[in-house]
């Protein structure tokens, strides 16, 4: 009998496939009291297996190929920041000597310390990094309980049939492992839309659905099980009928991406001729590879904040100038949209010479981030300004200022890149003294108010993912109340088609840059909104690309305003339907 499971769909594809379980080192933990004769002891082999656990870390950062996606280096570094916080690598031994307790359950307390400081991080990427952390922790784990740290991996060669990785989580470093193996699909107990399994899995193509729960429980080693990627759904014991309808979909995909590759030197035009503009979303520098693979349109989000992550400095101006410099250029003059550093409340940060960044406040929903961070640290700000001035030179360059929620906090921010300007100039150095300066529209005050901030800015983009949150007041990433976050929830759609009406009104330019942009569930009806410029991630291009090539945006427009005003559910649902009758 077929047992469905569901979790959250992050990279959509279809396999069909033998599981290969990885467990975990979470389970059975040894937690036992100790004498003082063996805390020396109990001291050395904790030592020991952080070190071996670091120097796995950087063999297999060593490992790393050109051709690998450059989230690789970065999770893996953070990897080993994460394995060299003294509250993980030193404050266990202490605990250790004061409360007598072994080494697994002394680094087990401290692992929980460390999760309560990334749980009070708002930014989805920086809070699902609470992942890494348990990762780190397993691998030390297993290396002191004298297992090998390192997974049962497929098998190597084109030949071999692809199988299917069933998992707690996945690490970075487990994923580096995974090159050249045949791996079809990726299945997880943990992980949400920005977990690292998510972003690694987009980038490479394939299929993942993950935040399944019990999924170790119900799958074992070699079973055959399906996944859609598309609708988050795993299959286990599937029926004979559901294998064939399964497989015949998976014919059908691998032809529509062959076909898709013929739409790269398109342009994105509906039937009527509307020009559609598709721009890509990026993480880091080396990103930008994919973006002009994907003949997009331009950078429509460019999160610097990742240039700050796994550090414990501040990046320098010049180090921050090179790397928009290397985007900017690569784009050949389209268009690059630098937000700026979009932190969340996060713990203190220890810099270089002992100092830290400002205090943060114990309601990190609705404390210290995005912009208030910014403004709460204007050097470093300015740094940041100054750094994209500097590469705006190289082509056509757009700030983004993230989370704004009034007016005067946006005044402050143009003042800070006014003084910007002028630190360049006393400076006599070269830099493109005017750029387009826009703003986030995340939270419903600034939806609500979208015609008073285009008095000071030239453009908004909507970030649907936080507006969503903040407007359903649902954390999207806790498996407890994800099913309540909702983009088709009448509010989020009043609140998005108000922007892009107020936007379109003021003439000026309004775009779309998350995670709604890329659903083709939601093209046409944030087209019929009037929407005309979507950023997303490049891999989602190509199928907008040719959803928006078969349909007429006047007919679309019509459908969608006839609901607009009042939205509500049930006409809702028959909206959709009707958007994508062919």
């Amino acid at each position: 009998m077929t047992l469905a499971l569901h979790g959250i769909a992050v990279s959509r594809g279809i396999a069909v496939s033998r599981a290969l379980v990885w467990d975990t080192a979470m389970r059975d933990i040894p937690r036992n009291r100790i004498d003082k004769k063996s805390v020396r002891f109990e001291k050395k082999r904790f030592e020991l297996a952080v070190k071996r656990v670091m120097e796995e870390l950087t063999d297999i950062r060593a490992q790393i190929g050109t051709d690998s996606p450059a989230e690789f280096d970065a999770l893996l570094n953070l990897h080993s920041l994460i394995l060299q916080d003294p509250i993980l690598s030193e404050v266990p031994k202490d605990l250790i000597a004061s409360k007598l307790i072994n080494a697994e359950w002394a680094l087990v307390e401290q692992m929980d310390v460390l999760l309560a400081q990334f749980a009070a991080i708002e930014d989805d990427y920086f809070r699902e990094r609470n992942a890494d952390v348990r990762q780190v922790v397993e691998r030390v784990l297993k290396a002191l309980r004298g297992h090998a740290t390192s997974l049962p991996l497929p098998p190597e060669g084109e030949n071999e049939d692809p199988w299917l990785i069933v998992a707690h989580d996945i690490s970075p470093a487990d994923m580096v492992q995974l090159k050249g193996r045949r791996v079809g699909a990726f299945v997880t107990e943990l992980g949400g839309a920005t977990s690292h399994t998510a972003i690694v899995a987009r980038s490479l193509g394939i299929p993942a659905v993950v935040g399944v729960p019990r999924a170790l429980e119900f799958v074992h080693n070699g079973d055959l099980v399906v996944v859609d990627g598309k609708v988050g759904a795993v299959f286990l014991d599937p029926a004979q009928a559901v294998i064939d309808e399964y497989q015949r979909k998976q014919a059908i995909l691998a032809l529509s991406r062959q076909r898709l590759k013929r739409l790269i030197t398109t342009e994105a035009k509906t039937q009527c001729g509307r020009r559609v503009h598709l721009m890509a979303n990026i993480e880091l520098p080396n990103d930008v590879e994919r973006v002009v693979e994907s003949n997009a349109d331009g950078v429509g989000l460019f999160r610097s904040e990742f240039l700050f992550m796994n550090r414990k400095d501040w990046p320098s101006e010049d180090e921050q100038f090179e790397a928009y410099r290397k985007v900017i250029k690569a784009m050949k003059g389209r268009p690059v949209t630098v937000r700026t550093l979009d932190l969340g409340a996060d713990k203190t940060l220890q810099l270089e010479g002992g100092s830290s960044a400002p205090p943060t406040s114990s309601s990190t929903a609705l404390g210290l981030r995005s912009i208030r961070f910014s403004l709460a640290e204007p050097a470093v700000f300015l740094t940041q300004i100054r750094a994209v001035l500097r590469a705006a030179k190289y082509g056509p360059v757009k700030i983004l200022l993230p989370m704004l929620t009034n007016i005067r906090e946006t005044k402050q921010a143009l003042a800070y890149i006014d003084l910007a300007r002028e630190q360049l100039a006393e400076r006599r150095i070269q830099a493109v003294q005017t750029v387009p300066i826009g703003g986030m529209i995340e939270v419903p005050a600034a939806a609500l108010c979208v015609p008073q901030f285009l008095k000071y800015l030239d453009y908004v983009s909507i970030g649907t993912n936080d507006l969503i949150q903040y407007t359903l007041a649902v954390d999207r990433v806790d498996n407890q109340v994800a099913h309540l976050y909702d983009p088709l929830h009448p509010a989020v759609l009043r609140l998005v088609y108000e922007v892009i009406q107020s936007a379109e009104k003021a003439g000026a330019e309004v775009s779309v840059c998350g995670e709604m942009a890329g659903d083709i569930r939601l093209t046409r009806l944030l087209l019929g909104m009037g929407l005309t410029q979507y950023s997303m991630h490049p891999s989602q291009l190509l199928d907008v690309k040719e959803l928006l090539l078969k349909t007429d945006f006047e007919e679309t427009q019509k459908l969608v305003k006839r609901i607009a005003r009042g939205f509500e559910i049930d006409k809702i649902d028959a909206l959709m339907r009707l958007l994508h009758e062919e």
